[in-house]
């Protein structure tokens, strides 16, 4: 069941690539990440998060919703997420974002020589 706050996120990112074009966008996800991140580990842990959030007009999130947005992203299982984790996370929370992308290495395969190749979305 999805939060009050998940249910009114507006995805922002598509846009953001669209302006700021690949570089552009990733240099702000980063930017992003610094703004989160517990500054003495270097990596986002739950305190960050729930401490940082706000300023990403993420306040109305529940602990639980910032829990879940960590675990999810937590690839290494380390309990927090390094530069890469969160820029992969934001991209898959992304649907419209993660459809372009499909998009673009479809397009990128095709035109070396897997005329064939096609994403099953």
């Amino acid at each position: 069941m999805a939060s009050k706050s998940q249910s009114n996120f507006q995805d922002f990112l598509p846009l953001m690539a669209e302006k700021l074009g690949g570089d552009g966008l990733i240099g702000e996800l980063c930017n992003g990440f610094q703004v989160l991140m517990d500054s003495d580990k270097g990596v986002i842990t739950f305190e960050s998060l729930k401490k940082n959030s706000a300023l990403l007009g993420l306040k109305d999130m529940s602990d639980d919703d910032l829990y879940n947005m960590l675990k999810e992203g937590d690839f290494d299982g380390d309990g927090a997420l390094n530069q890469m984790e969160f820029c992969v996370l934001m991209f898959r929370l992304s649907p419209e974002l993660m459809e372009q992308s499909y998009f673009l290495l479809e397009e990128a395969l095709q035109s070396e020589g897997f005329q064939d190749f096609r994403f099953p979305l």
